[in-house]
């Protein structure tokens, strides 16, 4: 029996196919993704009685994706996160990029790779995977290099989605790959993420300026970015002047940097957990990037583009989990590595591995 089933999903506004393909795992689990942006569309998980619920947000339909904003399910690139005035400097030369974050350099840029149709190849079996290739040219939206990307997307037999991201160069550039979902574990429509409980293996975070650039790095300890003990997001949640780094981002919108993030370990570790005690379902982080993007949906709010089954957009409905290296890196000595030489492999790995406690 196949795994994959590919399907038609229509057409972009500028008449480009899309193709969807469903991947099936193990106890009804299975994942819908897209050749535009890579997008994880739907996440089916059983709960600790079995029933299955879609627990990553999304639309209905490309031409709702297009209408849209915030990335849903979008595999990111060249680079994830924020760039400084859309500018860094590499080897002596100034690359300027599109400003699409006011000032700043978001997600890639106006065309960024959770725009573009990626080739697919399925490989089907007991673990069905699709890999997903995507040549991105040298300037394209500033950046300097031909960029050879594959992202492989594996539904594992033990109930785990894996992301494995590769990526060769012909001149050295920067790259930060990542997949933006959007959890909410007791299903996309359920309300507020908040009374989730959050579990990282964080030492420190970003506090950034008022436009969600980084300026220093800082210890977790006695800041609601402390999550090494079990949390509900709800607990610290202070957009208040208890907490100016959360206020200014309207809730959790900061890079976590995991515990030996500065040895440049590349060895798949578990990092943490995301869990809903009400359904039961507990989602397992194990990655070996440096940091982790935490999101609380803070600018998710209704435009009047609906949410898959006509559902209203609403703030901390769902969470951001975005494995990484630091935003903005090339522009700060002492921040993680971010560049890609000649002759140099990029390989990166996050696992969300579902587990049901009850």
């Amino acid at each position: 029996m196949r795994k994959i089933h590919a399907f038609s999903m229509g057409k972009t506004a500028d008449g480009r196919e899309v193709t969807g393909y469903t991947m099936y795992g193990e106890n009804g689990m299975r994942v819908t993704i897209s050749d535009l942006g890579g997008v994880i569309w739907s996440l089916l998980v059983p709960d600790a009685t079995g029933r299955l619920t879609d627990v990553v947000a999304g639309y209905d339909s490309v031409a709702d994706l297009e209408a849209s904003s915030g990335y849903l399910g979008a595999l990111i690139g060249r680079f994830g996160n924020r760039i400084a005035n859309g500018q860094f400097t590499l080897d002596g030369k100034t690359y300027t990029l599109y400003q699409n974050d006011g000032n700043n350099h978001l997600h890639g840029g106006k065309v960024g790779y959770d725009s573009r149709i990626w080739d697919v190849t399925c490989e089907d079996g007991e673990e069905p995977a699709l890999l997903l290739s995507y040549l991105s040219p040298n300037g394209e939206e500033g950046y300097p290099g031909n960029l050879t990307v594959q992202v492989t997307y594996r539904l594992r037999s033990d109930m785990a989605l894996e992301i494995h991201y590769v990526a060769t160069t012909d001149q050295k550039t920067v790259l930060n790959l990542t997949n933006h979902s959007y959890f909410n574990l007791a299903g996309y429509a359920s309300g507020s993420v908040l009374d989730h409980v959050l579990q990282l293996d964080v030492s420190h975070y970003l506090e950034t300026d008022a436009e969600l650039i980084p300026k220093e790095i800082v210890p977790v300890k006695d800041t609601p970015f402390d999550f090494n003990s079990a949390k509900t997001l709800r607990r610290d949640f202070w957009v208040d002047d208890r907490c100016p780094a959360l206020k200014l981002a309207g809730g959790y919108d900061h890079c976590l940097c995991f515990e030996g993030w500065e040895r440049g370990d590349k060895q798949v570790r578990y990092r943490g957990y995301l869990e809903d005690r009400s359904s039961g379902r507990r989602m397992e982080l194990y990655t070996n990037q440096p940091a982790v993007q935490i999101y609380s949906a803070n600018f998710l709010e209704d435009d009047g583009n609906r949410l898959k089954g006509g559902l209203h957009k609403s703030k901390q409905s769902a969470l951001c989990l975005e494995t990484q290296c630091m935003p903005d890196s090339m522009n700060h000595q002492g921040f993680t590595p971010c560049t890609l030489d000649v002759g140099e492999v990029y390989d990166y790995t996050t696992v969300f591995k579902f587990v049901n406690l009850k």
